[in-house]
């Protein structure tokens, strides 16, 4: 197998080979020497490439840990594919013609060459350490946030110093002496997973958008070649983070970089695997290098104060700022989860404007709106602004739930930890799957349906768990993991790990999910159906809901792991609240029903007003008689908790005319100021209710329903808001004169008079008053946040956002930090010494959210802070790049 793969000689060979063959296409040169003498080799790729040095350009690194041979392999067939379609494909052409790429197929030459020829699973360079040990893990010796070990056996030993090393020295050389790089990529195995780069904290950056967009478009093409998706996950800020890794350094100098983690294995079968690999980076590495000058001083400037201005049912308006140009336009990207790419099939907009409204939204649903400038006449684009992300409010009879498990009731049982098991539970993460060392291990979360009213009618549904960890996930196109649902009644003890293993499901939740779509850093999701729905409608009753996650029972031949780790957002390795596995519910209320009679019956004739009867028609000259209907709406609840989800009226005729003209009758919701026939005539026309019945229906039936749409039922409800009537006007059309022709729609004395059929539920319309007194301060160098809530009976809590870039305009406008009924709360994980917005909002049971109180925070003294460095959950569990 490993003679498939190119040496570092045969490396050099070619690229000597292809350098003579297009000399205005490639350069080699050699950056450094390494410690065994070997050529720290450089490949250059443009057109015209003597002026390569002046293009904006993508930095290429691979194989900077020895065992990991896909960096050399991949470098080596993109040059090839450059090579064979760069006259042929115009997009490639353009692509080189404005970009260059930096190569460096090889950082590790020496280890590489070590790896091939000795030990397949050596990591490091071949440094002597002078005690006997050999080596230093490359990417723990750049300059930022380097520590040093002590321990020079480990396979991450740093070294004595930052760039104590030819390699790391060479590559830092050349990046400093080259400021035209705008984005870095470093290829690694294994995971399946891109690494964006971070600066130590946990808290968002200016370019993050840019890093997981560059990485979602990325991911796009390998999902075109293979139907692979890769994972974005940018680790737990600021605990267990590598330090002196390339990509920070990289990114400290302002370059976009991003490790790129491939396969699930070092050293794959070439043929099935790393073929695979290799196929399906190509457009992945040539859409980055596109992208190269969208990153340099030539692009426009980045859309300031992109923001949400107005948020409603079905629609969004957005607003940002910009010198106005001419020769500037926009593009708005909307997608419905994180980091997804901005591509054409997400592209919704176009404009010049500085406000755009995105139309016909989901309600209660979560949105993500990303936009960049476009400069029309070089097609060059801007960085992306940060992204928005919101939730529009829900329908008038909506409700929604967002449930989390409590501490106790989430965490996994292991097949061989079963005394241990119980410590599982709100501490470790979820590992889902099987390895030799615990065997057959199934996540658990146990939701508490308290919250939710009997009878709850479940609109939508989805559930939600954040994969954290893939890197033991380590046999290619091998296992599925599902969801099902187990009958809480059968399960005593949810901690053991029997009951777990042996519970029949009641329901799998949708599709499962395959090995090559284990997303680290992306959500996993499952919107669940109908049937699934019904399910938890059914465990209202018994006030929980008890979820199995379960992977792979057993492992190939060979294969030690198939591990899948799940944030539980608890304990020290969990990443905070909003990390937590959960279930988002929108539900309404079974309905309510109001027969109403009408208070008042008139036919109105041109000379006269006849009370108590309800006729329509034409009279013997041919005038309209029209019939008036009015209604007190009495028994609902208070207006402002009184929702209409269904409204029609009932007529009953006593006969139809007999004539077979064509003659129609209409109903109308009208505002009257009085009853004489003028007064009707030029009557307020507010709307029709349903349609027009004609006599030939009559004929064939006596009773019809008039059904209210949506604009109708609200404006009843204005009218019962304003202690009005609701007036109605039964009015007939003919397609020719007519003459002596009524219809008796019986009196106020019959009981088939016509009826008003309300049906309603009770929801609170209206927001509460906002919190006040919103105020930070620094204790325990932590940002603390305190209020004071809104005195209301109605009160259920308050919500906490932070965002680094603007106030928050609404609940999902940043980082969720808090929600509950208390008045503080702390910013656990943000850095004291970062300004940022903070906002509060109080709600309701629905819940409508009130207004926002914001306020600025800066600090005005540096707060020391101290890196926090847990144990591994488990030897290997732990996640190297």
């Amino acid at each position: 197998m490993k003679k498939q793969y190119t040496s570092y000689p045969q490396t050099v060979e070619y690229l000597e080979k292809v350098m003579g063959e297009h000399p205005h296409l490639i350069r080699l040169q050699s950056i450094g020497t390494t410690w065994e003498g070997r050529p720290i080799m450089l490949v250059t790729v443009s057109l015209d490439v003597e002026f390569a040095d002046n293009k904006p350009a993508l930095l290429y690194t691979g194989t900077i840990h020895a065992r990991e041979w896909i960096g050399n392999e991949l470098g080596i067939k993109l040059i090839e594919h450059i090579i064979d379609n760069y006259r042929s494909d115009p997009t490639l052409k353009q692509i080189l013609t404005r970009n260059t790429l930096y190569m460096v197929p090889c950082l590790n030459p020496d280890g590489f060459e070590y790896s091939r020829t000795h030990f397949s699973f050596w990591r490091k360079n071949r440094r002597d350490n002078g005690d006997g040990t050999f080596g230093v893990d490359l990417n723990r010796n750049f300059a930022v946030r380097f520590k040093r070990a002590v321990d020079t056996s480990l396979n991450t030993y740093s070294g004595p110093e930052a760039f104590s090393e030819p390699e790391t020295a060479a590559i830092r050389d050349f990046v400093l002496s080259h400021t035209n790089i705008t984005i870095a990529l470093d290829y690694h195995s294994q995971g399946n997973v891109f690494f964006p780069a971070h600066k130590f904290n946990h808290e968002s950056e200016i370019e993050g958008t840019d890093l997981n967009i560059l990485c979602a478009n990325m991911n796009k093409e390998i999902h075109k070649v293979t139907g692979r998706k890769y994972g974005i996950h940018r680790g737990k800020p600021p605990a267990n983070l590598i330090h002196g890794s390339g990509r920070e350094y990289y990114y400290s100098l302002g370059i976009l970089a991003s490790v790129v983690e491939v396969g699930t294995r070092n050293i794959p079968d070439y043929l099935t695997n790393m073929s695979q690999s290799v196929d399906e980076n190509i457009p992945a590495v040539k859409y980055a290098l596109s992208e190269a000058i969208n990153y340099s001083p030539s692009a426009p400037a980045r859309v300031d104060n992109f923001t949400v201005s107005e948020v409603d049912v079905y629609t969004v308006t957005l607003s940002w700022e910009y010198a106005i140009s001419d020769d500037i336009y926009f593009e708005i990207y909307r997608a419905e989860s994180v980091k997804s790419p901005c591509t054409e099939a997400n592209l919704i907009a176009r404009t010049r404007q500085l406000t755009f409204t995105d139309v016909q939204l989901k309600s209660g649903h979560k949105y993500y709106y990303n936009i960049r400038a476009v400069d029309r006449i070089s097609g060059i684009k801007s960085p992306f602004s940060p992204e928005i992300k919101l939730r529009t409010k829900l329908s008038s009879d909506e409700y929604f739930r967002g449930l989390f498990p409590a501490r106790q009731n989430v965490g996994y049982v292991g097949q061989y930890t079963i005394e241990k098991n119980r410590d599982h539970f709100g501490y470790n993460s979820l590992f889902v799957g099987v390895n030799k060392r615990r065997g057959i291990c199934y996540g658990v979360i146990e939701f508490n349906l308290d919250s939710l009213p009997e009878g709850a009618r479940i609109k939508a549904a989805r559930f939600s768990l954040y994969p954290m960890n893939r890197v033991n996930a380590k046999v290619e196109n091998f296992g599925e993991w599902t969801v099902s649902v187990l009958d809480g009644d059968e399960i005593s003890d949810i901690t053991d790990f029997n009951q777990i293993h042996q519970a029949t499901p009641v329901q799998t939740f949708g599709q499962s999910v395959a090995s090559d779509k284990l997303t680290q850093g992306i959500w996993s999701e499952w919107v669940l159906n109908v049937a699934e729905r019904h399910i938890i409608k059914r465990s209202i009753n018994g006030g929980r809901l008890l979820l199995r996650i379960e992977g792979p029972k057993k492992l190939p031949v060979g294969a030690d792991s198939q591990m899948m780790q799940f944030d539980i957002g608890y304990g020290k390795f969990g990443a905070g609240i909003h990390y937590r596995p959960n279930m988002e519910l929108i539900y309404t209320l079974p309905t309510n029903r109001l027969e109403l009679k009408p208070n008042a019956l008139h036919t109105i004739y041109r000379d006269q007003v006849i009370n108590g009867e309800l006729r329509s028609g034409f009279d013997e000259q041919g005038d309209i008689v029209y019939g008036q209907m009015a209604f007190k709406p009495e028994n609902l609840p208070p207006p402002d908790r009184t929702v209409i989800t269904e409204a029609y009226l009932v007529m009953q005729s006593k006969s139809a005319m007999d004539t077979h003209k064509d003659i129609r009758f209409t109903i109308e919701l009208a505002g009257l100021e009085a009853l004489d026939y003028n007064s009707v005539k030029e009557r307020q026309k507010i709307e029709f209710i349903g349609y027009e019945v004609s006599n030939a229906q009559l004929k064939e039936r006596s009773t019809h329903h008039f059904i209210f749409d949506s604009f109708c039922k609200t404006h009843l409800e204005a009218l019962y808001a304003d202690n009005q009537p609701f007036h109605f006007i039964v009015r007939a059309t003919a397609s020719s004169p007519q003459h002596n022709a009524l219809v008796d729609w019986h009196n106020e004395r019959s009981s088939l008079v016509c009826q008003l059929v309300i049906k309603y539920i009770q929801r609170r319309k209206t927001t509460l008053p906002a919190p006040t007194e919103f105020d930070a301060t620094v204790e325990n160098k932590q940002v603390k946040l305190t209020w004071k809530n809104p005195e209301h009976n109605d009160f259920v809590g308050s919500f906490v956002v932070r965002n680094r870039f603007h106030p928050p305009k609404s609940p999902l406008d940043g980082v969720k930090l808090y929600a509950g009924p208390d008045n503080y709360t702390y910013d656990n994980f943000g850095n004291p010494n970062i300004a940022k917005f903070y906002s509060v909002f109080s709600y309701d049971d629905v819940p409508n959210y009130s207004a926002p109180v914001s306020l600025s925070y800066s600090s005005s003294e540096v707060i020391p802070l101290e890196d926090l460095e847990y144990e591994e959950q488990d030897e290997d569990e732990s996640q190297q790049d």
